[in-house]
């Protein structure tokens, strides 16, 4: 997955939604800018698989040693898988925060209907 490829929320989450077995399935993850924004992370808390999660909604928390932040869905649907490793390795999200760095799949019910593209983040994250 590719930066570019991605929709994202104004709140820095990613989705990328493929094809799977006659169903739609998100992969979620957080944004570069928001690791790097971030900082050092040291802590994150994600849902369990079988949870569902709304569009727009909490999912979990990030935190660094400069703050703790929230993390929202950019879907409504149940949790397939959850990349549990990764609460182990936070290193994994400044390293490839787009592709070993996805943190939830979930089953679509509804995207989103604030989700951005690429070129429409990019330039909101460099308004901030």
């Amino acid at each position: 997955m590719k930066a570019e490829d991605l929709k994202y929320l104004e709140s820095h989450e990613w989705v990328s939604v493929v094809e799977h077995g006659g169903q739609q399935v998100a992969t979620i993850g957080i944004s570069a800018f928001a690791v790097e924004q971030l900082g050092d992370i040291v802590h994150m808390e994600l849902p369990g698989v079988g949870d569902s999660v709304t569009a727009g909604e909490e999912f979990g928390e990030v935190e660094s040693v400069k703050a703790v932040s929230s993390m929202y869905s950019p879907v409504t649907g149940e949790i397939l898988e959850v990349h549990s490793a990764i609460v182990d390795d936070l290193s994994v999200l400044s390293d490839d925060p787009y592709q070993k760095g996805w943190l939830l799949k979930v089953k679509v019910d509804s995207l989103s209907k604030s989700l951005l593209d690429f070129a429409t983040y990019k330039q909101q994250c460099e308004s901030h």
